[in-house]
């Protein structure tokens, strides 16, 4: 396939858009539930982690800046662990649904692979603009199918052992040991995400320059 040679975004530039977009959208509503429930109790600590979310999402829209895709998935999947949280009135089952939903978001890149349309090529977006013809290059395309199995099979076996140090474990114990897990499993994931999309993004290059 002939196109033009796309420049692969410097490293920096990756780390700076997803950091803190992971930072917003995944450790601070933990840190924000967290700190308000030990200072006001689990209902504060629901209606604090939402408004923490939706406040940013709100704070976009004014700005008329895009609203990650990611972030709406943290919105909705916040809004479901609040409304059962008011409901049975346990932290456990608060913290417990995050896991669950995270599995399932792993079982659903599973299936996005045998519909043939790897859900990260879509979420990948969030983090740096594709043009039409990278995405399209069988390349690209067996990146996000390798990348996929990579996250999903990250996901699932964090949210499994999250699940049982919930289970084994006390809430502040719990709290400290997700962060210290998720922080080292994402970093890692995202390090071999980047490192595959770059080196995928020379050799197209290369493949451009060669034709």
């Amino acid at each position: 396939m002939d196109h033009q040679p796309f420049t692969p975004p410097h490293l920096p530039s990756l780390l700076r858009q997803a950091v803190p977009m992971l930072i917003e959208g995944v450790f601070a509503p933990l840190a924000v539930f967290y700190a308000t429930l030990t200072l006001i109790g689990l209902n504060g600590a629901l209606v604090a982690a939402l408004a923490w979310v939706y406040l940013g999402m709100l704070w976009r829209v004014v700005r008329r800046t895009r609203v990650p895709g990611t972030m709406v998935l943290t919105a909705v999947a916040l809004t479901t662990q609040a409304a059962l949280g008011f409901w049975t009135g346990s932290a456990v089952v608060y913290l417990i649904q995050p896991e669950v939903g995270t599995i399932c978001l792993g079982l659903v890149l599973l299936a996005s692979l045998r519909l043939r349309r790897p859900l990260l090529a879509k979420l990948a977006q969030d983090f740096v603009h594709l043009p039409a013809f990278v995405l399209k290059h069988e390349r690209v395309r067996q990146f996000f199918v390798r990348v996929t199995l990579l996250w999903a099979f990250v996901l699932i076996a964090n949210s499994a052992g999250n699940i049982w140090l919930l289970l084994n474990e006390s809430i502040g114990s719990f709290m400290l040991l997700r962060t210290v897990a998720m922080a080292a499993a994402m970093g890692l994931a995202i390090a071999v995400s980047v490192w595959g999309f770059r080196r995928v993004l020379h050799r197209l290059n290369l493949d451009a320059a060669t034709a």
